[in-house]
């Protein structure tokens, strides 16, 4: 099948795949050959594409949709970034400082700083997951 995967800032993945797994709002859920339609959202997570050769290819996002159809699997992400691509130490100090504005943030402006903080989380456990592979 193939798999697209988009965001703002371009195209993270286009290729051939297996497989696809992805961070559902109302849970995790796998995309295989022969799938049928549907379109789902995303959350806050990775997406694990298994491409032809076997190997995973580790995408970080931070939530979007996906739409299967015709054995094609097309993700629209808010944000979308391969693990091997995440700068672990950036990631580290992002999450730093979500941590530092969560402690001093405003109850009205606190849900949008869990959040922020829960992105940075994520993009280091993908980073850190991807230490010492090739992709």
């Amino acid at each position: 099948m193939i798999v697209d995967i988009v965001s703002p800032s371009g195209r993270v993945f286009n290729g051939e795949a297996t497989r696809v797994k992805a961070p559902g709002v109302e849970g995790s859920f796998e995309v295989l050959k022969n799938h049928a339609p549907m379109i789902a959202a995303i959350e806050v997570g990775t997406i694990v594409v298994t491409g032809v050769d076997g190997n995973p290819i580790t995408i970080a996002t931070s939530g979007g949709f996906v739409e299967v159809q015709n054995n094609t699997v097309s993700v629209v992400a808010e944000t979308a970034e391969l693990a091997s691509e995440i700068d672990v130490e950036r990631a580290k100090a992002a999450e730093q400082r979500a941590v530092e504005a969560l402690a001093n943030a405003d109850p009205q402006v606190k849900a949008t700083m869990e959040a922020a903080l829960e992105r940075a989380r994520n993009r280091v456990r993908v980073a850190m997951g991807s230490v010492g592979t090739s992709r």
